[in-house]
């Protein structure tokens, strides 16, 4: 009877993810589903226990639609287009030295032998960030009842947090601690907001900002500014050129093109205290603190997707719950190569022009 059990739980599983992956690929779900159980019968009595394998496709499935869809998250952001070393990530590590730091150029030189440069400083083997998501429970009631529609929500829902955590922490990694003189960290100097206090971004900041990166010796193509919704407000008020030029060129992703750079918008900046000093990934803001905006020149940063996993344990190893339990775990990292990559201008305070309501 058990077994009975179990082979109808296997049979209705394998529906519902062979009629999921069908959808996915505009097939007729219907025949999904049949497609599935065939798969997992030929593939049942290969030698191997019972329901080992019929678990391990659709595991496969979902865990490469996840991948698909994370991979589908990068395009028309600002990630999209940086310089992607993912296959020479090596057990979820990447080095350094393999990513390419430029050694130094001598020009028309006379003097030999020529001098040596170590790079020692370039192999640093590097662990690519993690996410995982919680633990989603899906009960057997809601997958029969449901049918492929609940499996779908749960792997956007997982593949959507995943993604918004990649962001943040990738923005969060291109900005310089504090201003140095490889790291500008800069102020606006706009009028401040009688409400907050908070300064706001001018045009003449955004022409700091190509100072800042002439000053570095980035090349003139291949800037992007990321600006934050306050600064993109900002803008949007006093920067008749940037107020035509919003939503006109969305399908790159842009917002619009300022002083040579690539404009991107994002809502997950890091904070910035009034000292001017990067606070930590997560951390809430306090009076006079806010999202900085950021510039970067595309070939001096990097990035790169490790491997991506679903786990996943099935309502018959949950007999109290009768609920299936699905998560996924995935690697990822998105850094500058090296310190002069770009510049960051955080929203300066002015707690004197705060008008009391």
């Amino acid at each position: 009877m058990m077994r009975l059990f179990a082979m109808i739980a296997a049979v209705l599983v394998n529906c519902v993810m062979g009629s999921v992956f069908a959808a996915v690929v505009g097939v007729d779900p219907m025949v999904g589903a049949v497609g599935m159980n065939v798969v997992a019968a030929t593939v049942g009595g290969a030698g191997v226990p019972a329901g080992s394998l019929r678990a391990g496709v659709y595991t496969e499935i979902w865990t490469g639609e996840l991948v698909k869809y994370l991979r589908r998250g990068l395009e028309a952001t600002w990630l999209d287009g940086i310089p992607d070393s993912s296959s020479i990530v090596n057990n979820d590590v990447i080095h350094l030295v393999e990513v390419g730091v430029d050694p130094d150029v001598l020009v028309n030189n006379t003097t030999y032998p020529i001098p040596l440069q170590a790079l020692d400083d370039a192999d640093i083997a590097i662990q690519l960030d993690k996410f995982q998501t919680k633990v989603t429970p899906v009960t057997d009631d809601e997958l029969y009842a449901i049918s492929y529609d609940k499996m779908s929500r749960v792997k956007e829902s997982h593949g959507n947090a995943i993604n918004d955590s990649k962001f943040a922490k990738a923005a969060h990694a291109m900005c310089a601690t504090q201003n140095g003189p490889k790291t500008p960290v800069v102020k606006t100097t706009g009028a401040a907001d009688t409400t907050t206090g908070r300064k706001k971004m001018t045009a003449n900041d955004v022409l700091t900002l190509k100072r800042k990166m002439d000053a570095l010796g980035v090349p003139a193509q291949g800037r992007r500014l990321v600006l934050c919704s306050d600064h993109v407000n900002d803008l949007l008020e006093t920067s008749q050129v940037f107020k035509e030029q919003y939503n006109i060129n969305r399908n790159d992703g842009t917002v619009g093109r300022l002083y040579g750079f690539d404009i991107y918008e994002f809502a997950n900046n890091p904070l910035y205290t009034t000292a001017g000093v990067k606070k930590a990934l997560g951390s809430t803001a306090s009076a006079g603190e806010f999202q900085c905006s950021f510039a970067f020149y595309v070939q001096r940063v990097f990035k790169a997707t490790g491997s991506t996993k679903m786990y996943y344990s099935e309502a018959g190893t949950d007999p109290e719950y009768q609920r299936n339990k699905i998560n996924f775990r995935h690697y990822f990292i998105a850094m500058p190569k090296k310190a002069d990559a770009g510049a960051v201008i955080y929203s300066d305070y002015d707690s004197t022009a705060i008008v009391e309501g």
